[in-house]
């Protein structure tokens, strides 16, 4: 007899309904499994067997042929154990259901019949209400992942006996529901503050235009000068994630494994701090099958590199595709997959290998070739993508033994949030970008007039400055989102100059 069931597949970080076809005829007992299965799929007919007897179910003892479908596309993972359970046990006519055709089924079987949890899901649940079916069985342990998409019945399901007895009729199982205020309302805590930061209130006003505009930033300052203290707060001072960008986010934390059990949803941006030793694959994805990187893990968040001239050359270049598009594309020979990758990039480093070069009260011991050799390390192209460049300075003792409390983040959030707001408004027409970061160059023409003395004042920059037009386009984000921040509907002379100010340390091309 034959039987139908649904499953689903990850490609890349979207999902994809497969069909698992389970045919059982009389002849010698072999299970066989066809449709492009890897090793973890093949090995799953020792898992359904021994899950099918120890659950108190007889296992047919003919010719069992499990096809997935579509048989062109490779199948990874263990979440197709139990829909090829269920497959079999419905083929065999141990229990007959109409809710096999309404409800797909994901999850890795245990040898003693209990369902375990599988990477992926929520992609997985999405793309099965997007094919309009009733509900989907998933692991208990993944059913709150799985209740963030509304529209569907997701029903959490502990063992292979519990899902046989749902689509048998027998127990009837309430979907999972979940709360998802709550959910924003318990995370959005954060153990750290600006407020804990002493001085540097130049850093502190650039890094509240980069919130505000989502710009990238690079720091430079000697070791102890607070780059890496002032980049961990800045999380705190960003606006919230909406819904839709919490389920981009999760969907790609999903895939990878890396969300926690007991978070059923990323709903504070996400702030990754990869080690300079990390290969190219790791930060923006690779690998044979395609995964994601640390730049799609950053994804609607921060991506902090902490001494950027000791990541290797190459690793750094591959970035340049994403700080441009937000998206990155890893090409194979069998197959190319796009991840999102829209991120805030804030970077740190050192002004030499010592660390002290222009410091007052520590001598450099570098020699101008090192220094220079050390800078090179970072190519100008890469630079010249980062809006905002930073001078970090040492803080004196009279700041760091003041006992004052400096602003606080929800004060500094407030009116980044204010000026997030004047931006959603302006492109509210646009569905690939909503703040002033993203602008393109056609862009600027319309919402980045400049008056006669501000055009004036930004021509003498570019050229005693020999900035770039990617250079002279960033001045003008940058200044756009001074304006907002001041509530300015137009770009006045104050805000071009001190957009100007943040593109003075950049280094020459």
């Amino acid at each position: 007899m034959l039987a139908k069931i649904l499953s689903s597949a990850v490609v890349g970080v979207d999902g994809l309904l497969v069909e698992v076809e389970v045919d059982i005829v009389d002849g010698l007992p072999v299970f066989s499994t066809v449709g492009l299965p890897e090793i973890a799929v093949r090995e799953s007919k020792d898992r359904v067997k021994a899950a099918i007897k120890n659950s108190g179910y007889k296992f047919p003892n003919r010719r069992i042929t499990v096809n997935l479908a579509p048989a062109d596309l490779k199948k990874t993972g263990t979440g197709y154990d139990m829909p090829i359970g269920l497959g079999i046990l419905a083929a065999a006519e141990i229990f007959s259901s109409e809710l096999l055709a309404r409800y797909a089924a994901v999850g890795e079987l245990s040898l003693d019949g209990g369902v375990r949890p599988t990477r992926g899901i929520l992609p997985m649940v999405m793309v099965a209400r997007d094919r309009g079916l009733k509900g989907i069985l998933v692991p208990q342990a993944n059913a709150s992942e799985a209740a963030m998409v509304d529209g569907i019945d997701v029903i959490g399901v502990e063992t292979l006996h519990q899902s046989v007895e749902f689509l048998a009729g027998i127990n009837d199982l309430p979907p999972a529901k979940i709360d998802i205020d709550r959910i924003f309302k318990d995370e959005m805590v954060y153990d750290v503050n600006f407020s804990e930061v002493r001085g540097q209130e130049h850093v502190k006003r650039a890094l509240e235009i980069a919130a505000a505009g989502d710009h990238n930033v690079l720091m430079k300052g000697p070791p102890g000068s607070g780059k890496t203290m002032l980049a961990r707060r800045l999380p705190t001072i960003l606006p919230n994630l909406s819904f839709e960008e919490a389920l981009e986010t999760t969907k790609i934390y999903s895939v990878m494994g890396l969300l926690p059990e007991d978070r059923g949803l990323v709903s504070i941006r996400s702030f990754r701090s990869p080690h300079h030793t990390i290969s190219d694959a790791g930060l923006v994805g690779g690998g044979q099958i395609p995964r994601p990187g640390e730049v799609s893990l950053a994804h609607n968040g921060i991506l902090f590199l902490d001494e950027l001239p000791e990541f290797k050359k190459n690793v750094l270049e591959v970035m340049r595709q994403p700080m441009e598009d937000g998206v990155v594309t890893i090409s194979r020979a069998a197959t190319s997959m796009t991840f999102p990758a829209k991120f805030m990039l804030v970077a740190a480093m050192n002004p030499c290998p010592c660390g002290f070069l222009g410091d007052l009260k520590h001598e450099c011991t570098c020699t101008p070739v090192q220094v220079q050799r050390y800078e090179s390390r970072v190519s100008g192209p890469l630079l010249d993508r980062i809006d905002l460049h930073l001078d970090v300075p040492a803080v004196p003792f009279k700041k760091i033994s003041d006992r004052t409390d400096a602003e606080s983040s929800a004060e500094i959030r407030k009116r980044v949030v204010e000026a997030v707001l004047i931006q959603r408004e302006r492109f509210k027409r646009r569905r690939k970008y909503k703040n002033n970061g993203r602008m393109r160059p056609k862009d600027l023409k319309k919402y980045c007039i400049l008056d006669h003395s501000s055009e004036l004042l930004l021509e003498d920059a570019v050229n005693n400055l020999g900035l770039s037009a990617r250079a002279y386009h960033r001045i003008l984000k940058i200044a756009r989102t001074i304006a907002d921040l001041a509530a300015s509907e137009s770009i006045k002379s104050e805000h071009v100059a001190e957009a100007v100010q943040y593109r003075r340390s950049a280094r020459r091309e």
